[in-house]
This record gives structure tokens, C-alpha cells and sequence, in this order.
């Protein structure tokens, strides 16, 4: 029996190296936003919607009703706009329900006063590990797939699988695990859940940057091509080879550029924290 295959359209936002993505069940006009950006000037402390109203108006000239804004998981690199978009559309907004242990370790690091309530119900839906949900008349499946985040998870919908950060393009590898809570054993180990899905999966990245000798940012692969060519885990690669070399890999990686805001506004469903009396919104940066 063949699998469904959903309508997908693809949007690259360069300056934070991330995807999202619109995708459609085809026999109705019903969709879904899987990871959204909220565009975010670091040096001057400003938002601005551009991204997605790119993805609102593209809803709307086309006559399709957004049901869904789904995210993968809390970005580290990039803000997300779910709040701003499912507001305009009356839409929900759903995460893995692991959220709330990413929550918990991020609201001590930045000592998140009372107001922040460390829970899942800051998102219309967390989904649990397995749990079904419709996009019209698409059948979507959760599957937790934690490493890189401990909220991480992918949705199976059709021939297609959204994969957030777990693997990257084949010749750039895999998603770091080491920044609240993660693990590169659990990383590996989802991984290989995605990497059991059938061979010609499609499988939607929400991040790349460009391997040397590559000169097209790409989002899109399969489970085959993963199989065959990631650089990080192709070829059969065991557990203990892949965790010695993500552990080491990662203590030499950098902090990425917008972590310190991305997260703070993410872990909060894509909201910033409350105004203060003056009525200006804040984010810390914690020192050493």
C-alpha cells in the first residue's frame, strides 16, 4: 500500500540557517506550519514578523486553513513566531510533551521568576511518544526522538518525516547534544528510529549550513541517502563510536549566536517574559 504523500513547501531563512515548512493534506485546504521564525536583530533588541507573514500570506492567497503550528522542538537558534501566526488563525500550537523538563533546567539557568510557569500547558498540545493527531484528513504520528533537546520529536505524516535537528544533511552529520539535558546516546538512539523508517522516506531538516564543496543550502533528504552517506552515523556506525565522537565534537563547538534569546522566548511557547513595570520586556544573559 502506498503512503500518503502531503503537499510540502519549504522556506530557508538564511540569517539563522533554519527551515520551516508549510505542509498540506491534499485533499482538503487544511495545513499545518512545522517551526516558524521570528526574525530577531541581536545588536539592536528588535523583532519583526517578515518571515512569518511571509508564511501568512502564502496561507492566504491560496486559500488553505492552518490548523497546526507544530514545533519540533525548543530552537536554540532562531525565535519562533507559533504564538503570533496561531493567534492570526485561530490555530493550536504543539511541541513534544517533554517540554516541560526542558523548562525546568532552562528556568534555572536563567532564574525565571514566579510568573514562569514551568509546564507543558504553555502550548495548546504536547504530545506524548506515539500519540495521533489529524491535519484534515492527514494522519500524523508523534515519535519522541530526544538527543539533541529532551522535547525533541519527529511527525510522521504520510511518506514524510519533520525531524527538526536529530541528522543534518548527509555530508554535514548531526545535531550537537549539549546544551539543557541532552544526550549523545539518546541522540544516536533516535536516529536510528528515523533511520528505520521505510527507505525512501522523505525526511525534512529544519537546519543546515553548507558542508565545504557545497554551495546550496538544503533541508530535504531520505532515509536511504542517511544510510548510506551521513558522515556522522552512514556506513553502520555503533553507539559507543558515534557518542565518543559527538561528546568530543561537542566540546569543542562554540555557542551559537542567538542561544541566550531563543531559548529564553521558546521555552515559553514563542513568548517573550512579562514586561516590567515600565512597561519594556527583558532578556537575561547570564554572566560566567
Amino acid at each position: 500500500m502506498a503512503l500518503l504523500t502531503p503537499e510540502v513547501r519549504s522556506y530557508f531563512d538564511e540569517a539563522t540557517n533554519s527551515a520551516c515548512y508549510i505542509v498540506k493534506d491534499p485533499s482538503s485546504p487544511t495545513c499545518a506550519i512545522i517551526d516558524p521564525i521570528w526574525n530577531f536583530d541581536l545588536a539592536f533588541g528588535q523583532t519583526y514578523t517578515a518571515h512569518a507573514d511571509m508564511l501568512a500570506e502564502e496561507v492566504i492567497s491560496n486559500g488553505w486553513q492552518l490548523d497546526w503550528v507544530i514545533e519540533t522542538h525548543v530552537p536554540a537558534d532562531n525565535l519562533s513566531t507559533a504564538p503570533y501566526l496561531a493567534q492570526r488563525f485561530g490555530a493550536k500550537v504543539a511541541i513534544g510533551s517533554n517540554i516541560d523538563a526542558v523548562q525546568k533546567v532552562l528556568g534555572k539557568v536563567f532564574n525565571t521568576d514566579t510568573d514562569f510557569q514551568m509546564s507543558a500547558s504553555r502550548f495548546d498540545r504536547p504530545f506524548k511518544d506515539g500519540e495521533r493527531f489529524d491535519i484534515g484528513n492527514m494522519s500524523v504520528q508523534v515519535m519522541h526522538t530526544p538527543g539533541h533537546t529532551p522535547a525533541c520529536v519527529t511527525y510522521l505524516i504520510g511518506d514524510a518525516a519533520f525531524i527538526g535537528d536529530t541528522l543534518f544533511m548527509p555530508d554535514f552529520g548531526t545535531a550537537r547534544a549539549d546544551f539543557h539535558g541532552e544526550s549523545a546516546k539518546d541522540l544516536y538512539q533516535s536516529i536510528q528510529k528515523i533511520l528505520a523508517l521505510p527507505a525512501q522516506t522523505r525526511l525534512f531538516l529544519c537546519h543546515d549550513d553548507k558542508a565545504p564543496g557545497r554551495d546550496a543550502f538544503c533541508c530535504q533528504t531520505t532515509v536511504a541517502d542517511q544510510k548510506a552517506r551521513n558522515i556522522h552515523v552512514g556506513g553502520q556506525k555503533t553507539e559507543d563510536e558515534f557518542v565518543s565522537f559527538r561528546t568530543t565534537r561537542d566540546a569543542q563547538l562554540s555557542m551559537l549566536k542567538l542561544f541566550i534569546p531563543a531559548v529564553q522566548v521558546n521555552m515559553r511557547a514563542g513568548n517573550l517574559p512579562p514586561a516590567e513595570p515600565a512597561g519594556c520586556v527583558y532578556l537575561k544573559v547570564p554572566i560566567n
